[in-house]
C-alpha cells in the first residue's frame, strides 16, 4: 500500500514537472514568435468585438458580403481617424519640445536652488541626471510613436480580421463542434469566451472614451497644450489595467507644470485622479457588474507577464487573453484549480457554495 502510494506520489510529481515544461516551451515560442501572434492576437480580438454587430447586420436581412463590407469600412475609419489625430498632434508637440525641455531645465534649477536654501544639500549632477529634461521629453515622444506605430499596423491585422470575420460567421462553430464532444463541451468553452471578452470590451471601450473625453475637456478648459492628444492617450491606456491611468497622467501633468507652474500641475494630477476614481471605481464596476472575475493580483501579474511576452501589445490584451484563459481552464476538472485561482472572490464563493463546502457569511 504505501508502496503504492509513493509511485503515485512520483507519478503526480513527473506530470507536474512535465506540464510546467511545456508551458515554458509554449510560453518560449509564443515570445518568439510575437511579431506573427501579435497582429493575429488583435485581429482575433477585433472579430470578437465586431461579430454582434456582424449579426445584427445578418439578422436584419443585409447580405454577409455587404455586412462584411460595412463592418471593415467602420473598423478602417476609426483606425484612420485615430492615427490621422495622433499624428497631426504629435507633430505639433514634437515641435514644441525644445521649448518644454527648456522650460523644465530651468524649474529643475530652481527645485533646487529651493533645496538648498533649505539647507538641504543634493549632488546637482545626480539630480540633474534623475530629473534630466531631455530624457522626459524623449520617454513621453518615444511611447508616443510607439503607439502610433502600433496603430499603423494596420494592413495585416486588417487582413486576418476579414478572414476570421468570414470563418467565423460561416463554419467555425460546426468545426469546433465537430472537434470536441459533449463532456468538453468546446462550443460551449467557446461561447462563454467570446461574450465573455465582448462584454468587457464593449464596456470598456465606453468607459476609455468617457475617460478621454472628461480628460480633454478639463484640459482644454485649463488651457494646457494638445489638449486632444492626452484625452486620446487617455483613452487607449485606459485599456491597461493599474497603469495605464497613471501613464496617461505624467505628460499633462508636467506639460501644466512647464506652463503655468507647479499649483496648476497639482490641480492637473488631482483632476486626473478623480476622472479615474470616478470612472474606474465607481461608474464601471457598476457597468460591468460582478467585473472581469479576475483578482486584483492576478491582473497586475497578468499585466506584466503579457507585457513581458508579447510588448506593449500584450498589456493591452493581458485581461482579456487573462479571462479567456480562466474560461478555459474552468471547463476541465483536471484544471478548474487553476481557474479558481485566477478567479476573483465571489467566484471562490459560488464554487464552495455550489459543492456544499461552506456557508457565504464564513467568507464575506
Amino acid at each position: 500500500m504505501k508502496l503504492n502510494r509513493m509511485a503515485s506520489l512520483k507519478e503526480i510529481d513527473r506530470n507536474v514537472l512535465t506540464n510546467m515544461a511545456a508551458f515554458i516551451i509554449v510560453i518560449a515560442g509564443i515570445k518568439t514568435a510575437s511579431v506573427l501572434i501579435v497582429p493575429f492576437l488583435l485581429a482575433l480580438f477585433l472579430t470578437v468585438i465586431c461579430m454582434p454587430l456582424f449579426a445584427l447586420f445578418r439578422n436584419k436581412g443585409i447580405p454577409q458580403s455587404l455586412s462584411l463590407l460595412l463592418i471593415v469600412a467602420l473598423v478602417v475609419g476609426i483606425w484612420a481617424l485615430f492615427i490621422y489625430l495622433l499624428g497631426t498632434t504629435l507633430g505639433g508637440f514634437t515641435t514644441n519640445v525644445p521649448l518644454y525641455q527648456e522650460r523644465l531645465r530651468i524649474i529643475i534649477g530652481e527645485c533646487w536652488s529651493w533645496f538648498a536654501g533649505y539647507g538641504i544639500t543634493l549632488d546637482k549632477s545626480l539630480f540633474d541626471d534623475i530629473f534630466d529634461p531631455g530624457r522626459i521629453m524623449r520617454l513621453i515622444t518615444g511611447m508616443l510613436n510607439s503607439l502610433v506605430g502600433i496603430l499603423k499596423n494596420v494592413f495585416l491585422v486588417l487582413l486576418i480580421f476579414v478572414f476570421l470575420l468570414i470563418e467565423v460567421s460561416t463554419g467555425m462553430p460546426y468545426k469546433i463542434r465537430a472537434i470536441g464532444d459533449d463532456r468538453k463541451n468546446a462550443l460551449g468553452i467557446f461561447g462563454a469566451i467570446v461574450k465573455g471578452v465582448n462584454r468587457f470590451f464593449t464596456i470598456k471601450s465606453m468607459t476609455s472614451c468617457a475617460t478621454g473625453v472628461f480628460v480633454y475637456l478639463f484640459l482644454k478648459l485649463e488651457g494646457i497644450d494638445f489638449p486632444a492628444l492626452w484625452g486620446m492617450l487617455a483613452c487607449i491606456l485606459n485599456f491597461i489595467p493599474n497603469i495605464g491611468s497613471l501613464i496617461a497622467a505624467v505628460p499633462p501633468v508636467l506639460l501644466a507644470l512647464v506652463q503655468f507652474g507647479p499649483g496648476q500641475a497639482v490641480i492637473t494630477a488631482i483632476a486626473f485622479l478623480v476622472v479615474n476614481t470616478v470612472v474606474g471605481n465607481i461608474i464601471e464596476p457598476k457597468v460591468m457588474g460582478r467585473g472581469v472575475g479576475l483578482s486584483t493580483l492576478v491582473v497586475l501579474l497578468s499585466l506584466v507577464f503579457w507585457g513581458w511576452v508579447l510588448g506593449p501589445v500584450g498589456m493591452f490584451l493581458s485581461v482579456p487573453l487573462t479571462m479567456a484563459a480562466k474560461i478555459a481552464f474552468a471547463e476541465q476538472e483536471s484544471t478548474r484549480w487553476v481557474s479558481i485561482l485566477l478567479g476573483s472572490d465571489k467566484d471562490v464563493v459560488e464554487y464552495l457554495q455550489r459543492n456544499k463546502n461552506i456557508n457565504n457569511s464564513k467568507l464575506l
